[in-house]
């Protein structure tokens, strides 16, 4: 998927690298903060399913918190919301809605695991909170009007997960 949006951008330039980069900055960061401090989040610690990792976090959830953002913020730029603080708290719910779904598969499939017994509830918290900060800094790179590729993304994750939670 980081593909297909790489290649889908209107006229790639240094703005959406950086966004990129700091996208994926500031997730691996927090998720660092988190697997080793347990301040966000909760305490949990990643499996070997996501890869290639490192300080123990995968580098694939820098990539993952990158397309999640994008995706739900071209998906919001889309949408008729005019405000943008209500389309940042439209776009962390969304996410952390998402994370609700993510949360079984991720733990059935060694994602990652939670030390304590199940998702505590300031995982979902931080979720909300980091969704909306990646968001706000989303919304100041004001980005043309993008193609469809990220809505087809965040939809695309819904169902993969929705479906797997029936499946599992």
């Amino acid at each position: 998927m980081l593909g297909i949006i790489i290649y889908s951008y209107d006229n790639f330039d240094s703005r959406f690298l950086l966004f990129a980069l700091t996208a994926f900055g500031i997730g691996f960061m927090a998720e660092y903060i988190g697997v080793h401090t347990g301040w966000l989040f909760g305490h949990y610690q990643y499996g070997r399913t996501l890869g290639i990792k490192l300080f123990e976090i995968p580098l694939m959830i820098g990539v993952n918190w990158f397309l999640l953002v994008y995706a739900a913020g071209i998906t919001l730029q889309r949408s008729r919301l005019k405000s943008t603080l209500v389309r940042i708290l439209s776009g962390a719910m969304i996410l952390t809605l998402l994370d609700v779904l993510i949360e079984p598969i991720a733990i059935h499939f060694d994602y990652w695991h939670w030390l304590d017994a199940g998702v505590p509830f300031k995982n979902y918290v931080c979720w909300f909170v980091l969704s909306a900060l990646l968001l706000f800094i989303f919304e100041q790179f004001k980005f043309k009007r993008q193609s469809i590729v990220g809505p087809t993304l965040l939809i695309a994750q819904f169902l993969f997960f929705a479906v797997l939670n029936l499946v599992y």
